[in-house]
């Protein structure tokens, strides 16, 4: 049975948040701590939501670091119907990216060192889009993510460091991840989580997960705010 670690903390709330990207309206749950250090931007995987539980603990675990976090919806739900749009990486990294420009109006994020968190297929959307924004990206994170589907070419150019995360028992995504490590450039590293599977279900998986991604996120937006 998939097994979702207890949510924390007691103090986090959301602010549900409309993104309007490409003419069209996504749903979204903005949360800031108080003087928070930075935000992350989620990007779920194929299938998935910003109501993904696996995120959403995540999420909570960055809030209680002090860093916001906004988790939204990269397709409608018609567009989530159809498997080649689950796919498109171009199209997921565009609304991540219209994501990023809603970040950039809000008063209470727009000065705050920016990062990307990216599961499946919404890991190369997050290579993507950091890519295409260079050193306006403060730091990439992956969850068993699929950081092979962006090219050789955005992998190399990718200036934010960069943290993938996989699995020990996720042989495939974790030969993958190798290949996608070799092609950047940026500051980068491999975690590897112990006797994890793809959905990181196992006991005390996901909540490694989120420390090894609190920690990246805390040492790069840090950085970034001090620069």
């Amino acid at each position: 049975m998939m097994r979702i670690p207890e949510a924390m903390p007691a103090s986090w709330r959301s602010s549900s948040v409309e993104i309007i990207a490409g003419g069209v309206r996504l749903s979204g749950d903005l949360a800031m701590p108080g003087n928070a250090r930075g935000i992350v931007l989620f990007a779920h995987g194929s299938g998935s939501s910003r109501l993904s539980p696996r995120n959403t603990f995540v999420a909570r675990v960055l809030f209680e670091a002090g860093i916001g976090t906004l988790l939204f919806d990269l397709l409608t739900p018609m567009e989530d119907r159809a498997y080649e749009t689950r796919f498109d990486i171009a199209l997921l990294a565009s609304r991540l990216l219209a994501a990023t420009d809603w970040v950039l109006d809000e008063p209470a994020a727009s000065t705050l060192p920016i990062g990307y968190f990216g599961a499946s297929t919404g890991a190369a959307a997050a290579i993507v889009a950091a890519a295409r924004l260079g050193t306006r990206v403060a730091a990439v994170v992956s969850r068993g993510g699929r950081p092979d589907l962006a090219s050789p070419g955005m992998l190399r150019v990718v200036s934010a460091p960069t943290l993938l995360i996989v699995g020990g028992h996720d042989p495939e995504v974790l030969a993958l991840n190798r290949e996608a490590l070799a092609f950047l450039t940026c500051e980068k590293a491999l975690t590897v989580v112990p006797g994890a599977t793809h959905l990181f279900e196992e006991p005390g998986a996901l909540e490694q997960v989120a420390a090894a991604a609190a920690d990246w996120f805390r040492l790069w937006l840090v950085r970034k705010a001090a620069a």
